[in-house]
């Protein structure tokens, strides 16, 4: 098995979900640190999403180009308000890539901003 790292894009199973939850599988991006993937099974995910205008424009959500090296075949969002934990055990279905450092800076802003941190 892969190595879980922050940064990386893994493909999860989301389901079920409850109300407005994102769900179904889908790309996510892990947001916790390495020290804490390495020894627990619960790891923070934030999901990937269709691009659109709307969602493009909201400060929590962060663009992401497709690339070989992240694995997405399509313009994408990382939806930071939508983080949830998921027991990798279970939920992980694929490893697809990881994101650039420019793009988890990004990421982590977002974060910040969803955390008032």
């Amino acid at each position: 098995m892969t190595t879980l790292k922050r940064g990386l894009i893994i493909d999860v199973n989301l389901d079920p979900i409850q109300g407005s939850e994102t769900g179904k599988i889908r790309p996510c991006v892990i947001v916790t640190n390495n020290v804490y993937n390495e020894r627990v099974p619960v790891i923070q995910v934030v999901p990937i999403t269709a691009w659109s205008e709307k969602k493009c424009r909201i400060n929590t959500n962060v663009e992401i180009l497709p690339s070989t090296i992240n694995g997405l075949t399509k313009q994408s969002i990382a939806d930071c308000l939508q983080t949830r934990p998921i027991d990798h055990r279970f939920r992980l279905v694929n490893v697809r890539g990881e994101l650039t450092t420019d793009e988890m800076r990004k990421i982590d802003n977002a974060l910040k901003t969803v955390f008032a941190l």
